[in-house]
C-alpha cells in the first residue's frame, strides 16, 4: 500500500472514529484526566467492555482512589471490589495492589514515560504501555493491539504474524503524526465494521483500499466466470 493509500485510509477512518462515541480511555485523555489514571484505567480495559470499564472507573474505583499510592493502604479484596466486574478482574487487583511499591522501587513513586520502563510495571505489557504514552504524555507511540494487528494485515499495510511484528512494522511504516491516533481509528473500526469474523465489507468505506476485499473479490468472479461457462448450452451437432 502506498503513503498516499495509508494517508486515505487514515483520513477515512479518523472521521468516523469523530463521527462515534470515544474509547473510555481516549475520551479521559481528551479531559485532562491524571497520567496515573489513564495508566489505571487502560490496565482495566483489556479484555473488557468499554462500558463496564468506564463504569468501573468513574463510579467505583476513581471516587475512592485520590492519588495512585491510596492503593498501596487497600487490600487486595478491596480492589476486587471496586474494579468487579472488569475482566480478569482477581489478576488485575493483584497487579494494582503492588503498583506502588514496584513504581517507589524502581522510578522514585514517579510514573515513567517510555514504553521500555513502563513494562517493567505489573499487569503492564506493550500494548498498555503505548496507549499510556500516546495518550497521558502525548508522545509518539503506535498501541497495537487484536484490532490494529488484524485490521492492517487485512488491508495489505503489513504482512505480520503477532502485533509485536506489527508495531514494529508500522514504526517502519507510518509517519510519526499518525503514531498516537492509529489505535483509536483501527480499535472504532475494528469494532464496528471490520470485526473478527463476518466483517461488513460491503459498508466498509476503505474496501477499495483492502487488499483481502479485492483478493475475495477476484475469487467471486473468477468462480462466476467458471460457473456461467459451465452453464453454457453445448454446440448442437452438425
Amino acid at each position: 500500500m502506498t503513503q498516499d493509500e495509508i494517508d486515505a485510509v487514515y483520513n477515512i477512518l479518523l472521521q468516523e472514529f469523530k463521527d462515534n462515541p470515544a474509547p473510555v480511555i481516549d475520551l479521559m485523555a481528551a479531559q485532562g484526566a491524571e497520567p496515573y489514571k489513564i495508566l489505571i484505567a487502560t490496565i482495566l480495559s483489556a479484555r473488557t467492555k468499554d462500558s463496564t470499564t468506564s463504569d468501573v472507573v468513574r463510579n467505583k474505583l476513581f471516587p475512592a482512589l485520590n492519588r495512585l499510592e491510596d492503593l498501596d493502604s487497600m487490600t487486595v479484596e478491596q480492589i476486587e471490589q471496586l474494579i468487579f466486574p472488569v475482566g480478569f478482574y482477581r489478576q488485575k487487583a493483584a497487579s494494582l495492589k503492588k503498583l506502588p511499591a514496584v513504581l517507589h522501587e524502581k522510578f522514585g513513586g514517579k510514573l515513567p514515560q517510555t514504553v521500555e520502563e513502563l513494562c517493567e510495571l505489573p499487569g503492564v505489557g506493550r500494548k498498555t504501555a503505548n496507549l499510556v504514552v500516546a495518550l497521558a504524555f502525548q508522545k509518539p507511540a503506535i498501541c497495537v493491539d487484536v484490532h490494529v494487528n488484524r485490521i492492517c494485515n487485512r488491508l495489505g499495510i503489513v504482512s505480520t504474524s503477532t502485533p509485536y511484528e506489527t508495531e514494529e512494522a508500522l514504526r517502519k511504516i507510518l509517519p510519526q503524526r499518525l503514531w498516537r491516533t492509529w489505535n483509536a481509528c483501527f480499535v472504532s473500526f475494528g469494532q464496528r465494521t471490520c470485526t473478527p469474523r463476518n466483517p461488513k465489507c460491503n459498508l466498509c468505506r476503505v474496501s477499495k483500499f483492502c487488499q483481502t476485499f479485492k483478493s475475495q473479490y477476484e475469487m467471486t468472479q473468477s468462480r462466476q466466470k467458471e460457473k456461467d461457462k459451465g452453464m453454457r448450452p453445448a454446440n448442437p451437432a452438425s
